[in-house]
């Protein structure tokens, strides 16, 4: 069974940074792409990025293109996600997850940690 430990968020200003990590278990990391999803009060749930840890593809959602990156540990089984000049938009709970990703898609399991609460002032 998969398994998922996020850590590192925080309340921070608008601006700042923080590093998100996702430890994963239960599957053979390295199959598989890892992806981080956040979801904010009264919203739905949205990616934010992914990464195919068979071949080191990411895919970044426009709204966090070129202030986050994500990159992976495979010896630690653990996912990372740099977030750099952080905006109140991004609030959120950020989750993790594990899926399937092809040339022409990525299919993610319903499977979530606990997430970590990023908080975000003006």
């Amino acid at each position: 069974e998969a398994q998922f430990v996020e850590s590192g968020g925080g309340l921070v200003q608008a601006g700042d940074s923080l590093r998100l990590s996702c430890v994963a278990s239960g599957f053979t990391f390295g199959d598989y792409g890892i992806a981080w999803f956040r979801q904010a009060p009264g919203k739905q749930r949205e990616l934010v990025s992914y990464i195919n840890n068979k071949d080191g593809e990411t895919h970044y959602a426009d709204f966090v293109k070129g202030r986050f990156t994500i990159s992976s540990d495979n010896a630690k089984d653990t996912v990372y996600l740099q977030m750099n000049n952080l905006k109140p938009e991004d609030t959120a709970l950020y989750s993790c997850t594990v899926g399937v990703v092809t040339s022409v898609d990525a299919t993610w399991f319903d499977t979530w940690g606990p997430g970590t609460q990023v908080t975000v002032s003006s």
